[in-house]
């Protein structure tokens, strides 16, 4: 008797509508894209699919963040659990790699979804409604950062950690847009260790006596940071 080959299979009806709509998000804008257009590209008879299985647009981003969101964390604990913790630029690396890897997927539109999503004027932005796990996540990246860095003062300190966490989301959207048209990028070892390099010497640097002075005349309450995905 021959045995029977498994017949792979796809991705299902709400799977297949999140990822269509993180690129076409990540081509045209939060705005640029009707809903029922998601749903005819995604190959869905039903022109009101994505209210069917999302609710609304903001029901639909929120799907896009989660579908990637538990595979970023996951990677990242896995890196921090293996990394020194006295260490800046391992710390970073551990959270900001997984990140930069899917840059390398030329069929995952994440981060320049991600891009336009930090742009958008969100009444309540969805990033402050991810889940604990997440959340914890950053905030114990947030904490290893800091506690490598206690001579940069507060706020400088969070406004860099996020500065960073937005730098890495757009160098790497651009390097992955590069790679979609066949341009010459650098190769991966050198674009990882530089992006590294970067965001050490960001957060490692000495505030300048100029910035310390402009921090006694600013605002003393610490800012509320985005747990970036």
């Amino acid at each position: 008797m021959s045995k029977s080959v498994p017949v792979p299979v796809g991705p299902s009806a709400k799977q297949q509508l999140v990822l269509t709509a993180e690129r076409l998000f990540a081509q045209r804008g939060l705005d640029g894209v009707p809903l029922r257009q998601i749903g005819t590209e995604a190959g869905m008879a039903n022109k009101s699919a994505v209210q069917y299985h999302f609710g609304s647009k903001e029901g639909l981003v929120q799907a896009i963040l989660l579908n990637r969101l538990e595979h970023l964390t996951r990677r990242r604990q896995l890196l921090e659990a293996r990394s020194a913790s006295d260490d800046l630029r391992a710390v970073v690396e551990a959270h900001q790699l997984p990140l930069i890897e899917l840059a390398e997927d030329e069929t995952c539109f994440y981060l320049p979804f991600l891009e336009q999503l930090l742009r958008y004027d969100y009444s309540v932005n969805p990033l402050t409604a991810l889940p604990d796990a997440h959340r914890e996540s950053h905030q114990s990246y947030v904490d290893r950062v800091g506690a490598l860095i206690p001579y940069v003062p507060q706020p400088l300190r969070d406004n860099r950690i996020h500065e960073v966490s937005a730098m890495c989301v757009h160098a790497c959207a651009d390097r992955h847009r590069a790679r979609l048209v066949d341009m010459a990028v650098p190769s991966y070892a050198v674009h990882v260790s530089s992006l590294l390099d970067g965001f050490v010497a960001l957060l490692a640097a000495e505030p300048s006596k100029d910035t310390l002075t402009a921090l006694k005349g600013a605002s003393a309450t610490r800012p509320t940071l985005r747990a970036l995905p």
